[in-house]
């Protein structure tokens, strides 16, 4: 598994306020980001879709499946979560975040990652529930 020290950029790759004239954005460090999540669940939910899934998307990239399964629809949880050692995760993009109900949204994002050599890009529609004031991954649609 993966380690992440709190200064290192989040994985997610959102970034923070960019400070300086020309200055480009840099990722959050892990622990003003994703951190907050996946080492504080029970304290600190995500407070919307789009943050649940960069959590998930950083969750991919520690191979931490207990988060995963915590945050994943009890509709639709698999019973367990296997990771390829070979994985090495490249990058987040975040396309789309928009609310689909009072307790829905959905985000379209691009995951890249590298196995066995080869490049994958994986864009997906993700749908997400609230259910007592916590945001669940539900399922998604793929796109080629």
């Amino acid at each position: 598994m993966p380690l992440m020290k709190s200064t290192d950029p989040c994985p997610c790759g959102r970034p923070q306020a960019a400070v300086g004239k020309g200055a480009q954005p840099r990722a959050l460090p892990y622990a003003g980001c994703c951190s907050r999540y996946l080492d504080h669940g029970d304290e600190a939910a995500a407070p919307d879709a789009e943050s649940l899934m960069r959590s998930r998307y950083t969750a991919f990239v520690l191979e931490r499946g207990d988060y995963l399964q915590a945050t994943w629809h009890p509709g639709t949880r698999p019973a367990d979560l296997d990771f390829d050692p070979g994985t090495k995760w490249l990058g987040l993009e975040v396309r789309s975040h928009r609310s689909t109900g009072e307790d829905r949204a959905e985000v379209e994002f691009v995951a890249r990652y590298r196995v066995g050599g080869r490049a994958v890009r994986l864009h997906e529609t993700s749908r997400f529930v609230r259910e007592d004031g916590r945001w669940f991954y539900v399922d998604g649609d793929i796109h080629s």
